[in-house]
């Protein structure tokens, strides 16, 4: 089984943003990068190389599935599994994200106590 070390979190919300640093830059013990749009995390994920991207749904200029296209058409990121991040809940929202390449989709509001495990979880399942 792969180690998950490296995390980019894609998020424009500043209060989000600093929840999750604490989370799991601190308390998870990851190595986190942050990014607070879509064309952030095209220009700093190749240098980064992130295990795992965590991405906000919904972000001013490029959404969330907008930036998972983008970051799928870097041939290093073809297949670096993603989480989202959101506050559209539905099932049939929830179907769209999984069916454009999530692993997981997490609603907003998010328990951050369990943030870590569920991370851990999402990501054994798809390493193996």
């Amino acid at each position: 089984m792969v180690e998950l070390n490296k995390i980019m979190h894609i998020e424009d919300d500043p209060d989000i943003l600093e929840i999750v640093k604490v989370v799991l830059g601190t308390i998870g013990c990851f190595d986190l990068a942050q990014c607070i749009s879509g064309a952030d995390a095209l220009e700093i994920a190749p240098k980064f190389r992130p295990d795992l991207f965590l991405v906000d749904s919904v972000m001013p200029g490029m959404d969330g599935l907008e930036t998972l296209r983008e970051l799928r058409k870097l041939p290093e990121f073809a297949n670096t599994p993603i989480i989202f991040l959101t506050a559209k809940a539905s099932p049939e929202e929830i179907q769209i994200f999984i069916d454009a390449g999530a692993i997981e989709v997490f609603t907003k509001p998010f328990d951050p106590v369990t943030l870590v495990e569920k991370i851990k979880l999402a990501w054994d399942f798809v390493s193996g």
